[in-house]
């Protein structure tokens, strides 16, 4: 069964750096789009990031400059590695997939059929 992991989520104070994991199981990772999600409180999920399977990347405005995303195909991981945070980074950060090859980089939020669990960031003082 195909199963999406986050990790490395936490406390960081603005200005600071995190590295969001998102280890693949069930399934190769680098063969299909990967995507980064987030929701804030009261907020809707948005999509901040993509790698396609040929390794083109997209990037939502507000994080561009800021945040990199990449992946280990010898890990089967994407990662998400965010600097300079900010306040209105808190959010539940997810990554996404779909089997189908149907999701594009970037893609329409409805061909997502993998999701993981999330991994909370907090940026604050």
């Amino acid at each position: 069964q195909a199963q999406l992991v986050e990790s490395g989520g936490g406390l960081v104070q603005p200005g600071g750096s995190l590295r969001l994991s998102c280890a693949a199981s069930g399934f190769t990772l680098h063969y299909f789009t990967i995507y980064w999600f987030r929701q804030a409180p009261g907020k809707e999920r948005e999509g901040i990031s993509c790698i396609s399977s040929d390794n083109g990347a997209y990037y939502m405005d507000s994080v561009i400059g800021r945040f990199t995303i990449s992946r280990d195909n010898a890990q089967n991981t994407v990662y998400l590695h965010m600097n300079d945070l900010k306040p209105g980074d808190t959010a539940v950060y997810y990554c996404a997939t779909d089997l189908l090859g149907r999701l594009g980089c970037p893609g329409d939020r409805k061909y997502v059929e993998v999701w993981g669990q999330g991994t909370l960031v907090t940026v604050s003082s």
